[in-house]
């Protein structure tokens, strides 16, 4: 699951999600002419859209600071995004002014096919943002996965880089930011649950937890040192030992990071936490879906067209889910046949989620070798990769432990997007907090969808494109990114990954998960299931222990219709690829299809479509 957060927007993309499939894109204002356009006037065309997109883009920009320190820019370096409402009603504002005047100053028909894309992407984000903006006071903006009391410290110790003296004024300054920041989205969710809109009790608990981990320690207390103190503390000790500040200078660094944390931070911080605990008596004993929520249900449709790019029903995609998870089951009936093992696919389920053999130990030396054994598995992948790939990444790629303040058990691994220049790395996060809920045979598919030749590749290569508009190079459109994860998990297999059958069964046990979530996130959010039903389904489905499928449920329960997008974007790659294949038959190249599918960056399902019959038709 990757993390690509473009904080000016971070509350319109958390809320409403505005990366799903193209509309047929409107007329244009000036006639089409009936002479086919020659060459040069459809590069011509393109180029001035292209110019015209980038210039658009520069001004997104502006409403996001944080944006620009994730492209590796220094620019409004001391600024942390405004997420006031307010703020967002004036971004949909500007945003719909470049559509309309988009659509009044280019011929569609005078446009190469890849521009055609660009043209299309840039009003489809904005259509589906505004189609989403009447329930942005119905997500829940604070919980367990996230949201900005944990992203914006996790943000300035990972990408708030310290070269010189005002690069630590900036941070912090941007520690004021964040405090700020903070209170406006508290003010958020205090008019949606005036509104009736209440997180479930385990999402309040985790909020309050993460919160009081950022202010227990030095300053607040003598707890040791609190994250962003000791973040802020080894930065500046870094530029001491340089001798780009002086032990004076140093010494009145430390006092303003003390001065603004236990004067912004710390206050805004208990303010979230006393809000969190009010609400514990608001919410129910069981958990279940937002289909309880005000206008619920046309919530969730609005979500499930956001995550998926399709119009695929809740009941289609449930039913869909239904007949993968047999399918599935299937595979590892044979697997288990296959490795001699003769009881019940439920006992083989026990077997590997509790021998001690597939966990490493809960302790240092056991949480090194999950990192390690990670490392190499995806260092294996790199070398088979130009057999399958024309386009390789230029990035760096970190395996690392989650931040203590925001790691829990079972929470599912991620990636973070480095910088498009290299000068910051991705970052692969693993939870590691409880080994009994990383069990080994696992370990393989999840380095390779959230690495090599997944998450990181085609974050990686899509940043690093060129003569593509530059907001297709920052797409995040989750079918595509987690449809193309999970595939690559699947690609792995033929690339040679999986040697162990443990490791294989891990594979099918990951794709198990992604079958599951089509089940269980419409039982919950349509189909009115409980938290309990949910967690029931997945065990008896896959071998998952009980706090891995209650951090997976409860974590469908916050960000209803997300986890159905793995398994619908993969399913269209590979019914991509079938196509292709028997399109060209012999002519068909895997290096090729690869390249299509990165090529352009991250699409709405039915942009990539029409690419990958663009290519079939130039081959």
């Amino acid at each position: 699951m990757p993390i690509r957060l473009p904080f000016a927007a971070f509350l319109i993309a958390w809320v409403v999600s505005c990366n799903t499939g193209p509309q047929t894109p409107s007329p244009n204002a000036s006639e089409v002419s009936a002479v086919a356009p020659s060459v040069a006037e459809m590069e011509a065309e393109s180029v001035r859209l292209t110019e015209w997109l980038d210039a658009r883009y520069e001004e997104q920009l502006e409403w996001s600071p944080m944006q620009k320190t994730r492209l590796g820019r220094k620019e409004n370096y001391d600024e942390i995004d405004d997420m006031s409402e307010a703020s967002e009603d004036a971004w949909y504002a500007w945003r719909g002014e470049t559509v309309e005047v988009l659509r009044e100053s280019f011929e569609y028909d005078l446009l190469t096919p890849e521009a055609k894309t660009s043209y299309d992407l840039w009003i489809y984000q904005y259509e589906q943002a505004e189609a989403g903006r009447p329930f942005r006071r119905r997500a829940y903006l604070f919980s367990q996965i996230g949201g900005v009391h944990t992203e914006l410290p996790q943000f300035l110790i990972t990408s708030h880089v310290v070269d010189n003296e005002p690069d630590i004024v900036a941070y912090i300054a941007r520690i004021e930011g964040v405090s700020r920041a903070v209170g406006q989205v508290l003010a958020r969710a205090k008019l949606a649950a005036d509104e009736g809109v209440h997180a479930p009790r385990f999402a309040y608990e985790s909020v309050i937890q993460q919160a009081r981990a950022l202010i227990t320690g030095i300053p607040f207390d003598s707890d040791g040192p609190s994250p962003l103190w000791a973040d802020a503390n080894a930065k500046i000790g870094a530029l001491a030992e340089e001798e780009a500040i002086d032990g004076t200078r140093a010494e009145e660094l430390r006092s303003a990071v003390r001065t603004t944390l236990l004067d912004d931070f710390g206050p805004v911080y208990e303010a979230l936490i006393a809000w969190a605990e009010s609400e514990l008596p608001l919410t129910d004993e069981i958990a279940t879906g937002v289909w309880t929520l005000p206008e619920g249900p046309a919530y969730y449709e609005s979500r499930l067209a956001a995550m998926t790019t399709t119009d695929s029903t809740a009941d289609e995609i449930h039913e869909l889910g239904l007949a993968e998870v047999d399918r599935i089951r299937g595979e590892m009936e044979a697997l288990k046949e296959q490795l001699g093992f003769d009881a019940s696919l439920q006992d083989f389920f026990a077997f590997v989620r509790e021998d001690p053999q597939f966990v490493y130990p809960t302790n240092t030396q056991g949480r090194e070798a999950y990192l390690e054994a990670a490392r190499s598995h995806i260092e294996a992948m790199k070398a088979r990769l130009p057999d399958y790939f024309g386009m390789l990444p230029k990035a760096d790629l970190e395996v690392r432990r989650v931040e203590t303040f925001r790691e829990r058990p079972g929470q599912a691994q991620h990636y973070r997007a480095g910088t498009p220049d290299g000068s910051q790395p991705g970052i692969f996060y693993a939870h590691l907090i409880d080994m009994s809920s990383m069990p080994i045979p696992e370990l393989e598919s999840i380095a390779y969808h959230e690495g090599i030749p997944g998450h990181h590749m085609q974050i990686s290569i899509a940043q690093e494109l060129r003569g593509l508009p530059v907001f297709r190079t920052q797409a995040s459109i989750t079918a595509y990114i987690e449809g193309w994860g999970l595939y690559a998990e699947w690609l792995a297999s033929e690339m040679g990954g999986y040697e162990d059958p443990y490791s294989d069964f891990g594979r099918l046990s990951g794709e198990m998960w992604r079958a599951i979530r089509l089940v269980v996130d419409t039982g919950l959010h349509a189909k009115g299931w409980t938290d309990e039903e949910a967690v029931a389904y997945f065990r008896g489905n896959a071998p998952i222990s009980e706090g891995q499928s209650r951090a997976e449920v409860e974590r469908y329960i916050v960000m209803p219709g997300q986890a159905t997008s793995y398994k619908i974007g993969m399913l269209k790659i590979q019914e991509l690829r079938t196509r292709t294949e028997a399109a060209l038959g012999d002519r068909f190249d895997i290096r090729g299809f690869h390249d299509t599918v990165l090529g352009g960056g991250a699409l709405p399902l039915t942009l990539l479509e029409q690419r990958v019959n663009n290519w079939i038709a130039t081959q």
